[in-house]
C-alpha cells in the first residue's frame, strides 16, 4: 500500500523509487504483484504517463485511510521516542542554503547522526512529491493548496543598500522619492520572469516602488555581486546584507522607511506522515533563526 500511494503520489516508477529509496525494480514488481493478488489492473500505464484506473483510485483513496490510521497508531505507541533517522531531502534557496544553514550544520548533524541530509538548491516552485523532496524551505506567504502544509519557521526584513563606491559617486537617497534619480539593479523573479517591486510601510500602508535599471539579474548572488561592485543600490534580505554591512562592502541607506517583514516557512505534503527526521529539522532550523534574531 505504501508503495502503491508513493507511485501515485509521484506520477512514476522512478519518483516513487527516489522517494522510497529502493531499487525501480522492486517498486515495479510491488505494483505487479499487488495487481495479481487483487485481480484488478491499479494503474494505467503508458510511455508518457501513469493513471489511476477506476478501482485504483476507489483503492488509493482506502489506502490514504488505512496508512493514515496506521501512522496515528504508531505515533501513539512511540509516543514521539522514535529516533530520527535515514535520508532527509530539503529544497532551499542557495542563498539561505549558504549563508545559514551551511555554517551552522555541523550542529545538526552533531544532534541527529543518524539524518542523512540531502540539500538540493534552487527557488523555483518544487514538485515535492514528483521530485521526491519531503520538505522545502521558501519566503514569502505560501501559497497553499489541499496538499500542502506550511510551518512558519522565522522572518527577515529587506535592508536597502549599496557599496561605498556607489554612495561616494552618486550620495544616498533620502527619501523614496530620490529613489528615481538613483541606479537600481533589478531582480528578476525566478517565477513570473518580471522584475521585483521594492515594498515599504508608508503611514501604516504598504507602499510598492517598481524601478527600472539599466543591469538586470535573476540570481540573488550575482544581484549581491552587483550591490558589491557598486552597479546600483540594491534590496536583500536582512541575514544576507549583515555580513556585508559588518564588513563596511555595503552601506544600509533609507533605514527610516521599514518594509513588511518576510515570513519563512518550511512546506511539506499534506498527506504524507511528519516523520521525527523532518520534525527534528524544523525544530533546529527554528531554534536557528531564533539565535540569529537574538544576536542581531
Amino acid at each position: 500500500m505504501q508503495i502503491f500511494s508513493r507511485v501515485v503520489e509521484a506520477r512514476s516508477f522512478a519518483g516513487a523509487a527516489r522517494n522510497l529509496s529502493i531499487p525501480r525494480s522492486t517498486v515495479s514488481r510491488s505494483i505487479q504483484d499487488l495487481e495479481a493478488l487483487l485481480g484488478v489492473r491499479l494503474l494505467q500505464r503508458t510511455t508518457r504517463q501513469l493513471s489511476l484506473t477506476q478501482d485504483g483510485d476507489v483503492y488509493y483513496d482506502h489506502c490514504q485511510r488505512i496508512l493514515s490510521e496506521l501512522k496515528r497508531v504508531d505515533s501513539a505507541l512511540s509516543n514521539g521516542t522514535a529516533t530520527p533517522r535515514g535520508i532527509l531531502r530539503v529544497d532551499m534557496t542557495s542563498s539561505f542554503a549558504r549563508q545559514v544553514v551551511l555554517p551552522a550544520i555541523q550542529t545538526f548533524q552533531a544532534r541527529y547522526p543518524d539524518i542523512d541530509l540531502v540539500l538540493t538548491l534552487g527557488d523555483r516552485p518544487v514538485d515535492l512529491l514528483q521530485a521526491g523532496v519531503d520538505c522545502v524551505v521558501r519566503a514569502g506567504v505560501p501559497e497553499l493548496s489541499a496538499l500542502l502544509v506550511a510551518r512558519r519557521i522565522g522572518g527577515f526584513a529587506w535592508v536597502t543598500c549599496a557599496s561605498p563606491a556607489y554612495l561616494e559617486r552618486h550620495g544616498a537617497p533620502r527619501s523614496l522619492e530620490e529613489l528615481a534619480q538613483h541606479q537600481a539593479v533589478e531582480f528578476h523573479s525566478g517565477h513570473t520572469g518580471r522584475p521585483l517591486a521594492w515594498h515599504f510601510i508608508v503611514d501604516g500602508e504598504e507602499r510598492a516602488i517598481t524601478l527600472r535599471g539599466s543591469l538586470a539579474v535573476n540570481d540573488t548572488d550575482a544581484y549581491i555581486t552587483c550591490g558589491l561592485e557598486g552597479l546600483g543600490l540594491i534590496r536583500i534580505a536582512s541575514f544576507l546584507a549583515a555580513p556585508h554591512v559588518r564588513a563596511g562592502q555595503l552601506v544600509p541607506v533609507l533605514q527610516q522607511y521599514r518594509g513588511p517583514v518576510v515570513p519563512l516557512s518550511v512546506l511539506y505534503p499534506q498527506n504524507r506522515h511528519l516523520s521525527p527526521a523532518v520534525r527534528s529539522f524544523i525544530d533546529w532550523i527554528s531554534e536557528l533563526l531564533r539565535n540569529m534574531d537574538a544576536q542581531h
